[in-house]
């Protein structure tokens, strides 16, 4: 099959994170086929209870392709017009997954060898397959990870750095707010404060950006409320220290700040002849930790429709990524 009719065969495939295991047999079945008609190898491993990487090698990886295999919800299937293919992982990260098993089988076709494929779980909520490969590297001296940058390298990608805000107040009759105090008002403050912070900006991957994600708080419009609290999600440009110094010290008082998670912004290296781009996102590639080799990122498909109802992929994008990974792979190979 080409590579539109992969992709859509891998989207028509439920992988919501934590359930990638149809998707992860399917792959398993796929390369195990691939393997034994040129002589590689295939394994699953267990990550968690019904959840496995999947990784093939061809000989000694000098270069690895990887890219996850979970989505986001909600699942939708595939469709195609003359230029795109749509559906639920079309760009993140379906395609992608479809235009390096081709780009592996023209490779191999064409008699090189020493390159590895690794799909792994959980990308979209905590790496775990990443990390658990970092655990299990196979010498590896590059990895390229799949994510949509438009068929660009990427020079970086930002960090992330999430917080729970909790304020606390005193419940008590709404008509006698004077006996109570309303933790929904100290949290506003809080996250006013935290609003107010001047973020870092860095010379190649730009500004610091902060999402307040979720806010919930309070029992009923007649209540003080005595709880309230919100996440917020920071993206990352530089070290994380002088940013958490100055979101703790806004708030102060006002609220409890629980540090959630922390992934540090990163830069990336180029290839000759590769235009190049950055991107806000945040990818596997900081929880491989260098166990696999020196990282590059690059996928067909933009991040502006990932996660969204109208996830697509270009046809025409598929198609040239088939041909950019191999020469990324010859490329990397002769250094």
């Amino acid at each position: 099959m080409d590579v539109f009719q992969l992709t859509r065969e891998l989207i028509d495939i439920p992988s919501v994170t934590p359930e990638e295991a149809e998707v992860g047999q399917y792959l398993y079945d796929y390369l195990h086929r691939l393997c034994r008609d040129h002589d590689g190898c295939v394994e699953k491993t267990e990550v968690e209870p019904n959840r496995w990487n999947v990784f093939a090698c061809f000989g000694e990886p000098v270069v690895t392709l990887s890219t996850h295999m979970d989505t986001v919800p909600p699942f939708i299937p595939s469709r195609e017009d003359a230029d795109n293919i749509w559906g639920r992982g079309a760009c993140d990260t379906k395609g992608i997954i479809a235009s390096m098993i081709k780009a592996a089988e023209a490779l191999l076709d064409a008699g090189t060898r020493n390159f590895g494929l690794l799909f792994v779980v959980g990308e979209e909520r905590n790496s775990a397959g990443a990390y658990h490969a970092a655990a299990n590297p196979r010498g590896s001296k590059f990895i390229i990870n799949g994510e949509p940058s438009e068929n660009q390298l990427a020079l970086g990608s930002k960090g992330a750095l999430r917080y729970e805000v909790v304020a606390r107040g005193k419940m008590a009759h709404s008509a006698y707010p004077e006996l109570g105090e309303s933790a929904i008002e100290k949290l506003l403050d809080a996250l006013d404060a935290i609003r107010k912070v001047q973020l870092p900006v860095d010379d190649v991957l730009g500004p610091s950006t902060l999402n307040i994600g979720t806010i919930r708080g309070g029992r009923a419009p007649n209540v003080i409320p005595d709880e309230a609290r919100a996440e917020i999600f920071i993206r990352l440009v530089c070290d994380s220290a002088s940013t958490r110094k100055a979101v703790e010290e806004a708030v102060g008082d006002k609220a409890e700040m629980n540090f959630v998670l922390e992934i540090p912004a990163i830069r990336l290296t180029a290839v000759e002849g590769l235009p190049t781009t950055v991107v806000a996102y945040t990818t596997d590639i900081p929880a491989f930790g260098g166990k696999w080799g020196q990282p590059l990122l690059f996928g067909p498909g933009t991040i502006h429709v990932a996660h969204t109802l109208d996830e697509r992929v270009p046809k025409q994008q598929l198609l040239e990524a088939v041909e950019i990974y191999q020469k990324l792979v010859r490329q990397l190979q002769a250094q």
